[in-house]
């Protein structure tokens, strides 16, 4: 097969003789190269416009999703630390709670109410009818801590509320411990009172200060309210005596002991035995003579003995 070739470069044509062999190579790289071509050219169409997205959208598209997981991921990770933050908040919450229980358990004890008016041990009683909630109407994160935050300046001032009102009855308790009240000795009857009377050594009118409580040798006496032992001793007149201030002005007296069981500066507790009944100083037999002072003067101890809660 003869190829005539014209081209202003070669002059003149030329002619190529392609026989055996060397056309079916020449024919061969020819189909390669236009099968080739067309594969080029196929993909190249295709990636422009037989899927409808190019490249860069796609690549676009790529980049806007990896920024989705990452908004999701920090989203995520707050929503942990807010749950974390809120666990921590209901646990101080908890605490707090337990803490008014045990508080308003000791009050209920110091007041002396009934247990079944104020039960601290159990989950307070709760009734209703059901109503459900309207669609679309859950509780937002923020509106559970701004109520949380709302509960915990409640518990604050019923907090303060409850140690005020505990330091009251830890007052009034205090003042009923260190008030004199109830008979100094267990067993015995009044022999004398308080006032003026014949003494029993002279037989001439004179003044009692204080209570006689007849009575036998070695019968306990108790001290009436709390307070600190200030004397104890012989005293003239008195033999051997007791002396106890409780504070607020009010101190009481136990005379004509055989032994006392307190020392100065002992503090003692209202019902706490003192001294056992004796006969010393001026008496004529086993008795107490049993005195209440106020501000330093003598008052009548009768009242102070049937204002006695027992």
């Amino acid at each position: 097969m003869n190829v005539v070739i014209f081209g202003k470069g070669f002059g003149k044509p030329r002619q190529l003789n392609l026989s055996g062999l060397t056309a079916g190579l020449a024919i061969a790289v020819l189909v390669g190269l236009v099968i080739s071509a067309g594969f080029a050219g196929g993909y190249w169409y295709s990636a422009k416009t037989g899927s409808g997205v190019s490249t860069t959208t796609l690549a676009g598209l790529t980049g806007e999703l990896q920024q989705q997981r990452q908004n999701i991921a920090a989203i995520r990770q707050g929503n942990e630390d807010t749950l974390d933050a809120l666990s921590i908040r209901i646990a101080q919450m908890n605490a707090r709670v337990i803490r008014l229980d045990a508080l308003g358990r000791r009050l209920t004890q110091m007041a002396d109410i009934d247990d079944g008016e104020f039960n601290f041990n159990s989950d307070p009683a709760l009734g209703g009818p059901e109503e459900p909630m309207a669609a679309g109407s859950n509780v937002a994160v923020p509106e559970v801590v701004d109520a949380m935050q709302s509960l915990g300046q409640q518990l604050s001032n019923r907090e303060a509320q409850l140690d005020v009102l505990e330091s009251v009855l830890m007052n009034q308790n205090l003042k009923e411990r260190v008030y004199p009240q109830g008979r100094p000795v267990g067993s015995g009857w009044i022999s004398s009172y308080f006032g003026k009377r014949t003494d029993p050594f002279t037989g001439k009118a004179a003044n009692h200060t204080g209570v006689d409580f007849a009575g036998k040798n070695g019968a306990e006496i108790v001290a009436v309210a709390d307070g600190v032992v200030t004397w104890s001793s012989d005293r003239y007149g008195y033999g051997i005596m007791v002396e106890i201030n409780h504070g607020s002005g009010y101190s009481t007296r136990y005379a004509h002991n055989s032994e006392n069981l307190v020392s100065v500066g002992d503090e003692v507790k209202k019902g706490q035995v003192v001294a056992l009944m004796g006969e010393t100083g001026r008496a004529t037999g086993p008795n107490l003579h049993f005195e209440v002072l106020h501000n330093g003067r003598r008052v009548n101890p009768v009242r102070f003995i049937r204002e006695s809660s027992k």
